[in-house]
C-alpha cells in the first residue's frame, strides 16, 4: 500500500466568485492608490474593473 486513503483525488479548483475577489484583495496589498481606501471605488482604475469582475461574478453575470 502507498499510504493513500480513500478520499478523493480530484484537483481542486477555485470557484470564480472566490478567484475574482482574490485577484482583487490581492491587488490592494500592492497597489498604493488602493491600499487603505474604504471603498474598492476609490482606488485606481485596474482596481475598479477587478471589483466590477467580481460583482458580475457574484451576480452570475460573467466580464
Amino acid at each position: 500500500m502507498t499510504g493513500r486513503t480513500g478520499e478523493s483525488r480530484a484537483r481542486n479548483t477555485e470557484l470564480p466568485m472566490l478567484r475574482a475577489y482574490r485577484l482583487w484583495f490581492e491587488h490592494t496589498k500592492r497597489c498604493a492608490d488602493c491600499k487603505g481606501r474604504p471603498k474598492a471605488q476609490d482606488g485606481c482604475e485596474t482596481g475598479r474593473e477587478l471589483w466590477g469582475a467580481y460583482r458580475l461574478v457574484r451576480i452570475g453575470r460573467t466580464p
